[in-house]
Order: structure tokens, then C-alpha cells, then sequence
């Protein structure tokens, strides 16, 4: 009897061994294998929005985390204790105006301090939008767009570049968007720079085949953020309705399914991107984007 009953708690403890290691289980034990343990990634703009979702699914899944960003410094430490607390992973902080290139390579020299052994996955999403008709767009909010949304991934992925093809290893994700593909009036640095970012992937991806090295770009459409909030929130304002038909007015033009993208979802698909299934997808750009590109 003795026996049966250790056999029986042996073998449930497999199971519970084998979902825990599930790719991408939201509930698998930190001490688990999991699909990037020990990797190391840098996700930019990760203090909130897209970038905090990539940065928390990456470390679930048992990457160390360098986070950048602007945030409270309360609300940073309290991201920094929940998820190396929860996901049991290394989660450093760096600082850093993106606009501006003497703080990108101190980010750079900074995440070769804290990371000896190398970064391994270059997620580059921060940015910000401005909306302007081009004869009143200000020259300098075009510089700052085109500086954190293409000049930003040059330099970053410039300094990182050499170091991942050594290693044989290495994810290079360019968070863009679907203005990389569509334009929209009234957002000419924003549109140009996403076009650009698409651009610079393909070079990337070109210059590091056959290295072990990927580089691709993800074109989210509308993201359920705050900034996605308060033009929704405008727009229920300025169309005196509820929340709920701003949101079918706001999307109709351009995703059919009438639906907002989560930053969860998003962080998904860059998930896959780092994993051995997307070994051979390089240079490759993915929608997301509720059927918007399909029309």
C-alpha cells in the first residue's frame, strides 16, 4: 500500500513538474525551466503600457530584465520588488532620456556593468506621439519624435549589435506600428519614423543572418493604453456619447473587428519572437492590428 501511495505522489508530482514548465504558463513555479532562463533583456519605455506588459511576460518566462523608463520612483522600486518577487529573476533599473544620445550610451555602458555575461534579447519600445498639422508641427517636438523612435534602436542596436552575433544568440525586436505601414494625417514625424523603424529592421535582419541573430518588427494597431484612453475619453466629449459607442466610432475606420489590442497581446507575439519556433523569422514585420492592413 505504502508503495502504491509513493508511486502515486510520484507521479503527480511529474505532472505538476511538466504544467509548471508549460512555454508561457502564467502559473508556472519560478525554479522551473523555463523558455529564457538566464537571458538577459533590455526593454526600453518598460515602465509602464506595452513595455511593462514585454517586460513582465519576458520575465515570467525567466529572462532578467533591464527596465528604462520615466516613471514615479516609488512606482519604479514597486515593479522592481513584484517581479523579481514573483518570477524569482534579476530586474535592474536604468534611467535615461531616449531623445537624447549621451544618456543612450550611458545606458549602453550601464547595462554592460550590470550584465557581464551580455545582453541577449534588444527590445526597443519607447516613444511618445505629438499631433500637428505639418506647416504648425514644431521643429524640435520632430527631432525628439525621430530621435526616441528610429535614432534610439540605431545606436542601441549599434552597441548591442556585435556582442549578440559573438555570443551565436540573440532577439532584436522593434516595437512599430501600424503607422509604419499606414499613414494618418496630422502625425508626420511619428508616421515617418515608424516607416523608418521597418526600414532599419530589414537592414538588421540582413546584416545579422546566419549569425543566430533575429531582428523584427511588431505593428501593433490601437493598444488599449492611456494614451488610447484619453483620445477615447475625447472623442465620447466631443461626439456627446458614452464610452462604448466612442469606442465603435474610434475603430471603425480602421480595425474591423471593432476591438482594442491589449498590451498583453502584444507582448505575446514578442514572446514568440524570441523562441526557437521563430528561429527563422528575420526581418519579418507582423501586424496586429485588427484586420486594419487587411482593408
Amino acid at each position: 500500500m505504502r508503495a502504491m501511495i509513493r508511486t502515486t505522489i510520484s507521479a503527480v508530482r511529474k505532472i505538476i513538474l511538466t504544467q509548471s514548465r508549460r512555454y508561457g504558463s502564467e502559473d508556472a513555479h519560478p525554479t522551473a525551466v523555463r523558455a529564457l532562463q538566464n537571458k538577459v533583456a533590455l526593454v526600453t519605455g518598460s515602465t509602464s503600457g506595452i513595455g511593462l506588459e514585454v517586460a513582465t511576460v519576458l520575465a515570467r518566462n525567466g529572462a532578467n530584465i533591464v527596465l528604462n523608463g520615466f516613471c514615479d520612483p516609488k512606482e519604479i522600486d514597486n515593479i522592481q520588488v513584484r517581479l523579481k518577487r514573483k518570477y524569482e529573476v534579476d530586474i535592474h533599473y536604468v534611467g535615461g532620456d531616449l531623445t537624447k544620445r549621451n544618456d543612450v550610451n550611458t545606458l549602453c555602458q550601464k547595462v554592460d556593468s550590470l550584465c557581464p555575461n551580455g545582453l541577449d534579447i534588444l527590445v526597443n519600445n519607447a516613444g511618445f506621439q505629438h499631433v500637428s498639422r505639418i506647416e504648425d508641427f514644431p521643429l524640435e517636438k520632430w527631432d525628439e519624435l525621430l530621435a526616441i523612435l528610429l535614432t534610439a534602436p540605431f545606436l542601441l542596436t549599434q552597441h548591442f549589435i556585435s556582442r549578440l552575433k559573438n555570443k551565436g544568440w540573440g532577439r532584436i525586436i522593434n516595437i512599430a506600428s501600424m503607422h509604419g505601414l499606414r499613414a494618418s494625417p496630422n502625425k508626420a514625424a511619428y508616421v515617418s519614423a515608424k516607416h523608418g523603424v521597418l526600414g532599419l529592421t530589414k537592414v538588421i535582419a540582413l546584416e545579422t543572418a546566419s549569425t543566430g541573430v533575429t531582428c523584427n518588427a511588431v505593428c501593433p494597431g490601437y493598444v488599449d493604453t492611456p494614451i488610447y484612453r484619453k483620445q477615447l475619453e475625447r472623442k465620447a466629449l466631443d461626439e456627446g456619447c458614452d464610452l462604448e459607442t466612442a469606442k465603435k466610432k474610434f475603430l471603425q475606420p480602421v480595425h474591423p473587428t471593432l476591438e482594442v489590442i491589449t498590451s498583453e497581446q502584444v507582448a505575446e507575439l514578442v514572446l514568440f519572437l524570441c523562441s526557437r519556433a521563430a528561429d527563422q523569422m528575420t526581418g519579418s514585420v507582423l501586424t496586429m492590428d485588427g484586420g486594419w492592413s487587411a482593408r
